[in-house]
C-alpha cells in the first residue's frame, strides 16, 4: 500500500477542496494518507507573500468564484465566502499537530472544513471548534490545554520547518 504525506495548513482555502477528496482518492486508489499539518501562513510572512490581501478584492472574489466552480466540478458544494482570513488560524493548526500526534488528524481536519465550508463557522473558533471536538469524541478542555502547551507549539514549528 502507498502511503502519501498530505501537507496542509488548516486556514489556506483551497485545501478544502483536497481535504473533501481525499477519502474518496485513498478508496479509489488504495493508498494510505499521512496527515502533516503545519504553518503556511509563517512561511508566507518569511517571504513577504499575502496572497488574498482583503485590499485585492477583485483578487479574493475571484478566488471564492474558483473554489465554488472546482468543488461543482468535483461533485460537491462550498458555500462561498467563507470567513476569511481565520483569526484562530494557529489554534487550528496547533489542535490538528496534536491530532497527527493522537491519531484523530484526519476526522479532525474533515470535520472543521465541512463546518467552515458548509455551515460557514470560522475553522478554530466558535462554535467550529468546540462543535468539531465534541463530534469525533475528543475532550475540549484537555485538547485546548495541550494544543496550547509548549510541546504542541514545538511541534507545529517543527512541522512548519521540515
Amino acid at each position: 500500500m502507498k502511503d502519501i504525506q498530505f501537507w496542509f495548513s488548516i486556514g489556506s482555502t483551497y485545501t478544502y477542496l483536497s481535504v473533501t477528496r481525499i477519502g474518496d482518492l485513498a478508496k479509489e486508489t488504495g493508498a494510505s494518507f499521512s496527515w502533516q499539518p503545519f504553518s503556511v501562513r509563517k512561511i508566507m510572512r518569511e517571504m513577504d507573500n499575502v496572497p488574498f490581501p482583503p485590499s485585492k478584492k477583485v483578487k479574493v472574489d475571484y478566488m471564492w468564484r474558483d473554489i465554488e466552480r472546482r468543488a461543482q466540478g468535483y461533485g460537491f458544494s462550498a458555500q462561498v465566502p467563507a470567513p476569511y482570513p481565520l483569526a484562530e488560524f494557529d489554534l487550528a493548526n496547533r489542535v490538528a499537530v496534536l491530532a497527527m500526534q493522537e491519531g484523530w488528524c484526519e476526522d479532525y481536519v474533515r470535520a472543521t472544513y465541512r463546518r467552515w465550508f458548509l455551515d460557514g463557522e470560522e475553522a478554530g473558533g466558535e462554535p467550529n471548534l468546540p462543535q468539531t471536538l465534541s463530534e469525533i469524541g475528543q475532550d475540549r478542555a484537555r485538547v485546548l490545554d495541550l494544543a496550547n502547551s509548549p510541546d504542541v507549539e514545538a511541534a507545529y514549528l517543527e512541522q512548519t520547518a521540515r
